[in-house]
Formats: C-alpha cells, sequence, structure tokens
C-alpha cells in the first residue's frame, strides 16, 4: 500500500484546527490510532480535541492514509472517485443528456445503466452497469448558459478499478461535450 502525502498544508490544518500534521500524526499516535477504526479515531479526535465536523475527517482521513491504513479513493464501502466538467449549455440540455437514455446512449455506450432516482435538473442516483457499483450525477448551473456536473463513482472495488473509471469519465465527459457542441 502506498503512504499518501497529506492534500492540505501544515498551514491550512493549523489555522483551522492549532495543530499541524506532525503535531496531529503525534497526537493519534500516542492515543493508538493505528489500531482503532475510522469511526473510532473521529470520535476521538471530537471527545479530546473538539476538532469540527470537516476537519476531523480531513485529520483521520489523513492520518489513516500517512499511516499506510487507507488507500488513495478508498472508503469504508470501496474506492471512490469523482469527476467534473463544466458545460457551455443550460442545465435543462445537460439533464435530459443523461436522464433520456436514447440522448444518454449517444454518448455514454454503455446500456444497462438503472436511474434509482432523480431530482429534476438537479441530481440522479444511478446503478452502474456492472450492478454493484454506483453513480451519483449532480448538476450545478453556473448562469444561464454554463453548466457543472460532477460525476461521483462509488463501491468500486479496488485502488486500479478506481483510476480506470476516472480515466473513464473524464472521457465520457468528454465525449457529451462534443454531441453538445453538434
Amino acid at each position: 500500500m502506498n503512504v499518501i502525502e497529506p492534500s492540505v498544508s501544515d498551514e491550512a490544518v493549523k489555522a483551522k484546527t492549532g495543530k499541524d500534521w506532525g503535531e496531529w500524526f503525534a497526537i493519534l499516535d500516542e492515543a493508538g490510532a493505528q489500531n482503532m477504526t475510522h469511526k473510532d479515531m473521529v470520535a476521538f479526535l471530537v471527545d479530546q480535541h473538539q476538532v469540527g465536523p470537516w476537519w476531523q475527517q480531513m485529520v483521520t482521513v489523513t492520518y489513516e492514509q500517512a499511516r499506510g491504513l487507507r488507500e488513495k479513493h478508498e472508503k469504508p464501502e470501496g474506492y471512490q472517485i469523482s469527476r467534473s466538467k463544466t458545460f457551455s449549455a443550460p442545465v435543462e440540455s445537460i439533464y435530459a443528456a443523461w436522464g433520456d437514455e436514447a440522448q444518454r446512449a449517444r454518448w455514454l455506450p454503455d446500456p444497462g445503466i438503472t436511474i434509482r432516482t432523480a431530482t429534476p435538473l438537479k441530481a440522479l442516483r444511478m446503478t452502474w452497469v456492472d450492478g454493484k457499483t454506483l453513480l451519483d450525477v449532480s448538476f450545478t448551473p453556473k448562469g444561464s448558459d454554463r453548466t457543472q456536473v460532477t460525476v461521483q463513482h462509488s463501491k468500486l472495488p479496488d485502488a486500479g478499478q478506481a483510476e480506470q473509471m476516472k480515466a473513464y469519465w473524464s472521457e465520457a465527459l468528454t465525449r457529451l461535450e462534443r454531441m453538445l457542441a453538434v
């Protein structure tokens, strides 16, 4: 397993939590965090150090990655990746390109996606073609004629599959952009 460097700077974590990464890692090491569950580490940070909701997760995940307890993109229920792209099109067009099966087939040649829930013009929750992994697609208007789409693919079985799906979704969003430009 690769050890991952923190994605947030020492200065940023210290400004928000009062401690830099070295201090947090020493505190967690002393508390025996290498033998704790993720949930137990979070509880320790809350109970003993009053770390706020976003930072308790950031400190815990960063510690797990730095100590080789968790890989990049790894979550308790599998691996998760996300890709986003901003399109020069209104949210109605982008949402239709995802939600309408015929339109989706023009740029996403993988039949068998199941839409589980839809919040019109805001989000789609889908089951991927493998029947096991999940997609959460969100649509964020950026003015009247631009839309940001974020695809989150979760429950992936391993780091290799996560990297493959990152590349896959980058290519798929580029195909969608080309289709919309026609």
